[in-house]
């Protein structure tokens, strides 16, 4: 049984949570696909997402493993540009 003398101090946090936009973090998806090469979507990552050349191995064979990858974290906003020059070398990306 909960103690309702805890409650509110659960409700706070939740509050808190949502006043720093919390629930506004999406995930770039990258998706794996039977035509591009391992070096291509490696590639892609850096220059698009910036990440270092170890991470971009990483996600890619992930993607290649698991069928897709959360290869970047942040808002709507930040992860649209990424989204598009992804897609844009010819990879399946989404956000969700």
């Amino acid at each position: 049984m909960v103690d309702m003398e805890f409650a509110p101090d659960i409700e706070e946090l939740v509050d808190v949570e949502e006043d720093l936009g919390q629930e506004d973090v999406k995930s770039l998806i990258v998706h794996n696909d039977d035509f591009n090469t391992f070096d291509h979507v490696i590639n892609t990552l850096i220059k698009v997402c910036k990440h270092d050349v170890h991470q971009a191995e990483q996600c890619t064979y992930i993607i290649h493993f698991k069928g897709k990858c959360a290869v970047k974290k942040g808002s709507l906003k930040e992860l649209r540009p990424m989204r598009d020059g992804i897609t844009d070398a010819g990879i399946s990306a989404t956000i969700e």
